[in-house]
């Protein structure tokens, strides 16, 4: 994969890689161009990159026309560029909803309680000239592109099934796992998100950052297992005694840079709400990295 440079990577579908590696993103966010000719369909922009916008309308060739701009979710490595991408190609915008859409009660009424996200840059400004609905389908040249409404690591995230291909966002990738950050990211939603997908048989996955991924199953069940195992660990943590997401974070994430402890705490909040919706825990004051949880069943 080379930034800037447009690749075939399945029947109908073209990928761009945006020049913005971190830790968070990989090699980059992975922009897609579906079909050919009159009509093709962007998917995901990326971020406000001069650069990245110039590869995507140079990979176009004279005759094809933007029809539509659809971004997955509202983090700005996705959705930054897609309103200079459609004031140059006249193309409206389609996605779920803005940054704050669909959430679930629990997440919105930990945001009304003053409750803070962290982790990736939320983009607040980002606004879809149309919004998607769960399973609405798209003419896309000869195919149909099918809409799946994934909520976790936002309320808002959308999948795109392209035939037997998903188009997975940052809800499943191939090279790490998705950072699920309350309020904005949703563990009980993303797990069921996760279950959905399964439902389906794909050929193919095209994640939001890394490279293709072809056993798809065996991916999508590995990050269901991969969250379970981690769920587990912070049960056993807190049967010694009762600790923070901070403190869990230290004892159970061995190898990974400190540098990225940040974000994997974010996760271990996730899996703490989640487990004290079901009872599993509790805790006395507003979920925070430096809250005391204690799980329900000490013995």
């Amino acid at each position: 994969m080379q930034a800037g440079v447009a690749e075939q990577v399945a029947k109908g579908i073209r990928r761009i890689l945006a020049p913005n590696p971190s830790a968070m993103t990989g090699p980059g966010t992975n922009t897609y161009i579906l079909g050919h000719g009159a009509g093709v369909i962007v998917v995901d922009p990326g971020p406000a990159e001069e650069q990245h916008l110039a590869a995507i309308l140079a990979t176009l060739d004279p005759s094809e026309r933007v029809t539509a701009i659809l971004v997955t979710h509202a983090h700005k490595d996705h959705s930054a560029a897609a309103p200079r991408l459609s004031a140059l190609t006249a193309a409206p915008v389609f996605a779920f909803g803005d940054a704050l859409a669909g959430r679930s009660p629990l997440m919105q009424r930990l945001a009304d309680s003053g409750f803070v996200g962290g982790g990736e840059g939320v983009d607040l400004s980002f606004r879809p000239d149309r919004q998607l609905t769960d399973g609405e389908g798209l003419i896309c040249g000869d195919g149909l592109l099918r809409v799946i409404h994934t909520p976790g690591h936002m309320g808002g995230h959308i999948c795109l099934g392209f035939g037997d291909v998903l188009l997975s966002g940052d809800h499943a990738m191939g090279w790490a796992s998705s950072l699920i950050s309350p309020p904005d990211g949703d563990m009980a939603a993303y797990m069921a998100s996760l279950d959905r997908l399964l439902t389906r048989r794909w050929s193919l996955m095209l994640p939001g950052h890394g490279p293709a991924v072809t056993e798809v199953a065996a991916r999508l069940q590995a990050l269901s297992d991969h969250r379970r195992a981690r769920e587990a660990e912070v049960m056993a943590v807190l049967r010694a005694a009762p600790a923070t997401p901070a403190d869990l974070t230290r004892r159970i994430y061995h190898d990974i840079p400190a540098g990225l402890h940040a974000a994997a705490t974010r996760n271990v909040l996730a899996h703490l709400i989640d487990l004290a919706a079901r009872n599993a825990v509790i805790c006395r004051d507003l979920p925070g990295p430096d809250t005391i949880f204690t799980r329900s069943d000490p013995l």
